[in-house]
């Protein structure tokens, strides 16, 4: 299995880059989002990959994070969305608003990825909803960029208060879960405090999960 490419860019096209490995040159399919984020020919550059065996066909698929490489396995597992589809659904909404997506269980916004009709947006929020908030997790505890490859810097809010049973460091984690999905400090600190308080103990998945039920629009 290969799971990560650390190298030169030598080519890059829409949907895929190649990749030189001491000598050995890998095609790896890319999101347009993540595309947009590598160097240009000539650059040192290192993914995650994942790699795709069928019958007559090997793929490799790159990702900048490993949250971003989780959530595209995650994808695959729900019927009627292939490698490709959950590329178009990553490089639409990215790791972040995918995992938003999930968490609210916003259909609408899976549409806007290419090729994602309604039934196959209820289908992949419905199914993946509850999983959304361990992935979020593995984000905010260190999902980090592969080498070489620098994410944008998001803002670190500070640690909420939260009971004393529930450990410090789930509040931290979903803290960081939801400033990476775009909150601010002082909401998704209140949020956290307020879900943790409602149930002591409440681990990482869970904790994210409640306090993103306390930020949803109401009505």
């Amino acid at each position: 299995m290969i799971g990560r490419l650390a190298g030169v860019l030598v080519h890059r096209e829409s949907g895929q880059v190649l990749i030189d490995v001491r000598g050995v040159g890998y095609v790896v399919h890319v999101s347009e989002r993540t595309l947009a984020a590598l160097p240009g020919p000539g650059e040192a550059v290192a993914l995650w990959t994942d790699l795709l065996v069928r019958e007559d066909l090997l793929q490799l698929f790159g990702f900048l994070s490993l949250q971003e490489k989780e959530w595209h396995r995650l994808l695959m597992t729900v019927q009627g969305v292939g490698a490709k589809a959950a590329m178009a659904i990553l490089g639409t909404l990215g790791a972040e608003g995918l995992g938003r997506a999930l968490a609210l269980g916003d259909a609408r916004a899976m549409r806007a990825a290419p090729g994602v009709g309604p039934k196959l947006a209820e289908r992949v929020v419905l199914e993946l909803k509850g999983k959304a908030p361990s992935v979020m997790a593995l984000g905010a505890a260190g999902g980090a960029a592969a080498p070489g490859v620098v994410e944008p810097a998001s803002g670190v809010a500070a640690p909420a208060p939260a009971p004393p049973a529930t450990s410090a460091a789930a509040a931290a984690e979903a803290l960081s879960a939801l400033a990476n999905l775009g909150y601010s400090p002082g909401e998704a600190a209140a949020a956290v405090a307020e879900a943790a308080g409602e149930d002591e103990g409440v681990g990482t998945p869970a904790l994210i999960r409640a306090a993103l039920r306390k930020l949803a629009p109401k009505g």
